[in-house]
């Protein structure tokens, strides 16, 4: 987390905004919320702006919804004819725009833009016509700086560092189905997000760094912060994990996703399962329920959960952690899953190298034998 005294150059009482897509759920959202938490803790003033989905009660009387679930939608169908993400929802980015203009905000601290709730140009207009506030912008993958993906190391594409064109992932986050609109986005991304006046860039690891540094973001500062997590949770925790699903004589193995998508691995863990034998038993958290339906039947699968209690007691009870994502900025769950005391066994060539590294851990090379006799060794 980045120090208060960063973001407060006056010493003075401030009104700090936040935008992200959710807001006290998943990764992003609890980072944003811990980061409030600890503004307000201060004595500054705090709002957060979002755009999808429950707020946990805690944070309602500071949160402003930016659009309806009938908005997600209807912005996510125009990204699948249009392939125009986050150019969408103009009126409610307007009104927005106004509510924001009455809570006049010191500091103006961005998260994830796209989510199919804002619109990128009006947002920039309103942050360029303030010179005087102070933006942060924390980017957690490298969407900002695409014309389309979110992530493209795993297919090896370097066209962002110039200029995005006939695109390969059109069918992964955020999806297109009709049209390619790579290079129109890209140019109107780097219109809008270049140019700010008093910007400074944070990314969870210096892999991130150093991608965008490479990309028409690099007229900004960039401060490298790895996320934090919540200790006073996320450690040892007691439960009865292991006696509910019935393998207190199992070795766990665990992995854990709020959206497994091919490159966090899902097919990895699913041969791994062919190759280890009933003394070990894969759990996976965070699938949805036609993926569940199609997860061979020896592995435990679980649902998303938003309960950070829940998740420590599922990271307590394991004997190993296994993050297989191909394509990680940071892997908070590599992290909460070491504090919980849990150790934790990634792919090299990703931020997760850089998270075990510093905190403890095993990085391998990125093929399923390799992991085996990680595993083997390890428990």
């Amino acid at each position: 987390m980045v120090p208060l005294s960063q973001h407060n150059k006056s010493g003075f009482f401030m009104k700090v905004l936040f935008i992200n897509s959710v807001c006290g759920i998943r990764s992003t959202g609890r980072i944003v919320c811990d980061l409030a938490d600890e503004y307000l803790k201060n004595g500054h003033e705090c709002r957060i702006a979002y755009g999808r989905e429950y707020v946990p009660d805690k944070y309602k009387n500071i949160s402003y919804r930016i659009t309806s679930d009938l908005g997600v939608r209807s912005n996510a169908l125009k990204t699948r004819f249009f392939d125009n993400e986050c150019f969408n929802a103009k009126r409610e980015t307007k009104k927005f725009i106004n509510w924001a203009n009455d809570y006049n905000p010191d500091v103006l601290w961005i998260h994830n833009l796209h989510g199919y709730y804002i619109n990128i140009e009006v947002l920039f207009d309103w942050i360029k016509s303030r010179p005087k506030m102070q933006v942060k912008w924390t980017i957690h993958d490298c969407w900002a700086f695409t014309g389309h993906c979110a992530y493209f190391s795993y297919v090896k594409c370097d066209k962002w560092q110039d200029c995005c064109h006939n695109c390969s992932q059109l069918k992964s986050y955020p999806k297109a189905l009709f049209k390619d609109n790579s290079k129109t986005n890209y140019i109107r991304k780097k219109s809008a997000f270049t140019g700010v006046n008093d910007m400074t860039l944070i990314v969870p690891s210096e892999w991130l760094k150093r991608l965008i540094e490479k990309s028409f973001l690099n007229e900004y500062p960039i401060e490298v912060v790895h996320n934090k997590i919540d200790t006073d949770v996320f450690k040892p925790t007691e439960s009865d994990f292991r006696q509910k699903y019935n393998l207190q004589n199992k070795k766990i193995i665990l992995g854990v996703a709020s959206v497994w998508d091919r490159r966090k691995g899902l097919e990895d863990f699913i041969e791994l399962s062919k190759r280890l034998d009933d003394t070990y038993k894969i759990v996976l958290v965070g699938l949805s329920q036609k993926q569940i339906d199609n997860v061979p039947l020896n592995i435990l699968c679980l649902n998303t959960t938003d309960s950070k209690e829940e998740l420590a007691e599922i990271y307590s009870a394991s004997d190993l952690f296994l993050n297989l994502s191909k394509e990680e900025t940071f892997g908070l769950t590599t992290l909460e899953a070491f504090s919980c005391g849990t150790y934790p066994i990634v792919y090299k060539g990703t931020a997760c190298e850089e998270v075990v590294d510093t905190y403890g851990g095993l990085a391998v090379d990125q093929n399923l034998d390799a992991v085996e006799e990680a595993i083997r060794n390890s428990v």
